[in-house]
């Protein structure tokens, strides 16, 4: 027994002499690892059946069978325990003196190169194996996270889908045309608020609004000033909602009263339903396209002395943003928003004027033409170029050859231009009607306002609306129905202004905004008023109609008083 402690004794500690020699470190390092690695408490068992087949290597010199009987004898559980305590002990002291001795040689030994590793190719794929982890890793973590979201991304053509389309009824136009005129309330409300605000309709009111903008705006307040107004009528607005009254309102709101809905309605009215909404539609249509138009040639170069004046604002704001901070420019462009909110606008409103003289962005906007107007410039001008080609053509007639009058465009001679002008399309104006040759349209009528006659006292469909063109000359009113044929005047009509008893403007239904589409004209011989209605030139229309009637009127008259 005292023999394999001494062997393992020297197993254990390092020979001086190695340890003395210089270059022997590495080496000294590695077999200290890998004898405190085999010393463990699970290798005794190891080192156990080692020393006896040492043992029994050794059967030539020794005795072999007196030193296992001693050996068995002596060794027991607790002394080999205790055995191993203290190989702990001494492998733990030996690491600190050697972890104490490397430390020490590494403060004295100058700074070495980092040494190569000795298995790279080991290290490189273990360097690979552990990106490839993290890379599943990161994959399943992000499929995981955001997998629903990718799988349901997926370039798919949109699906025309055809809305279906609702019946033209009558109820169902004018329940829509109440919606529209509901929904737009809150819009038009705030208009007309800002308006009296900018008009000063309430001195208090105004005074007050721009004491405090212009403060805001001084201090630099005026964005959340703003916000804070939205936030304070959103607040009124939940109040509203939950039943309490409040009216804030500078302009005090007026409520149209509204009439129940007819629920039989005749043919005639729901055609002038119809109109009165296509009327509607093509006046708001109209206004629209306007704005687009002239916003477009605004950009176009159209006319280029207003475009000017914007290429050049433009630039020097460009400058001003450059050169100027921006806190001071939007100071200077509050302080300026206010004063022309509250007392340019309020001069300019209150002076016409001074307005058209000044007001820089309104003469631009109002001298901005429309495409219409663009064409009926065109054509005046070209109009323009042929009557003067027309009168070199008369003065220089009997020179002019062949192949100059194939340049020329074909004109139209005053005679001509006369005749068509009081003609119809299915011949002379007078040979129409029946009526004497004087008798020709008054110039604002000269080719008729188109328009639908509606004839109460008929039952028949056919003879009830007629579709036509309306004159008025200077004793009579004539409607030309577009269903006549050339040679029949059956069904168009020949009223005397003197005849007509009254005249007035026409509406179907009164929930439509404005006055309606059409005219009623009552005569002697009809029971119920003629409706000419679908008239786009409404007032025009009924404007130059009553003038003619009022003057032949005021020419009847006096011989009637002479008389009696």
């Amino acid at each position: 027994m005292a023999q394999f402690q001494e062997r393992t004794k020297a197993a254990t500690l390092p020979s001086r002499s190695c340890a003395s020699v210089p270059g022997t470190g590495r080496l000294q390092r590695r077999m200290g690892l890998c004898r405190m690695e085999d010393f463990t408490c699970d290798s005794f068992e190891l080192l156990y059946s080692g020393a006896v087949d040492k043992i029994k290597s050794h059967k030539s010199n020794l005795n072999l069978k007196e030193e296992l009987r001693k050996l068995r004898e002596e060794t027991n559980v607790d002394s080999l325990r205790q055995e191993l305590e203290r190989e702990r002990s001494k492998r733990i002291d030996l690491e600190q003196k050697m972890n104490e001795v490397l430390k020490t040689r590494l403060e004295d030994s100058p700074p070495q190169p980092p040494r190569k590793q000795q298995s790279p190719s080991n290290n490189g794929t273990a360097d690979k194996q552990q990106t490839e982890v993290w890379s599943s890793r990161l994959q399943k973590w992000l499929y995981e996270r955001f997998g629903v979201y990718i799988e349901d991304f997926r370039f798919q053509p949109e699906e025309s889908t055809v809305e279906a389309e609702e019946p033209l009824s009558a109820k169902r136009l004018t329940e829509n045309m109440r919606r529209l005129k509901r929904g737009a309330r809150p819009v038009t409300n705030f208009l007309r608020n800002l308006s009296a605000l900018s008009n000063w309709h309430s001195v208090y009111t105004s005074a007050i609004a721009f004491i405090i903008y212009m403060n805001a705006a001084w201090h630099g307040w005026a964005i959340p000033m703003l916000l804070f107004l939205a936030i304070l009528r959103l607040s009124l607005n939940y109040l509203i909602a939950r039943g309490w009254r409040i009216q804030w309102s500078i302009v005090p709101e007026v409520y149209e009263p509204m009439e129940p809905p007819k629920e039989d309605l005749t043919v005639s009215e729901k055609f002038q339903l119809v109109l009165d909404v296509a009327q509607k539609a093509q006046n708001l249509f109209g206004k629209m396209s306007d704005v687009l138009e002239k916003i477009k040639n605004l950009f176009m170069w159209v006319q280029p002395e207003s475009t000017r004046k914007l290429y050049i604002c433009l630039w020097v704001a460009f400058i001003t943003s450059c050169v100027l901070p921006y806190k001071l420019m939007g100071f200077m462009m509050g302080l300026y928003a206010g004063i022309k909110f509250f007392i340019i606008d309020f001069l300019f409103k209150s002076c016409p004027k001074l307005r058209d003289k000044y007001d820089t962005p309104h003469i631009v906007w109002n001298s901005l033409p429309t495409d219409p107007q663009l064409k009926e410039r065109t054509n005046a001008t070209v109009s323009r170029r042929l009557s003067g080609i027309e009168k070199v053509g008369t003065l220089v007639q009997p020179v002019v050859s062949r192949s100059s009058l194939a340049t020329i465009p074909c004109g139209v001679s005053r005679e001509e231009e006369t005749g068509r002008s009081h003609s119809t399309k299915k011949g002379a104006f007078y040979e129409i009607f029946n009526l004497p040759e004087s008798e020709r349209p008054l110039a604002v009528c000269e080719n008729g306002w188109r328009c639908c006659l509606i004839n109460r006292d008929r039952k028949m469909p056919t003879d009830y609306i007629r579709n036509g063109m309306l004159y008025v000359t200077e004793n009579y009113l004539c409607f030309e129905s577009s269903s006549s044929r050339s040679n029949s005047s059956k069904k168009n009509k020949v009223i005397k202004l003197v005849d007509i008893t009254d005249i007035q403007k026409y509406k179907v239904l009164s929930v439509l905004p404005g006055s309606g589409m059409g005219i009623s004209i009552a005569t002697p011989s009809t029971q119920k008023p003629l409706v000419f209605g679908a008239m786009i030139h409404r007032d025009e229309a009924f404007e130059a109609i009553f003038t003619q009637y009022m003057k032949i009127l005021t020419t009847t008259k006096p011989p009637a008083s002479t008389e009696l």
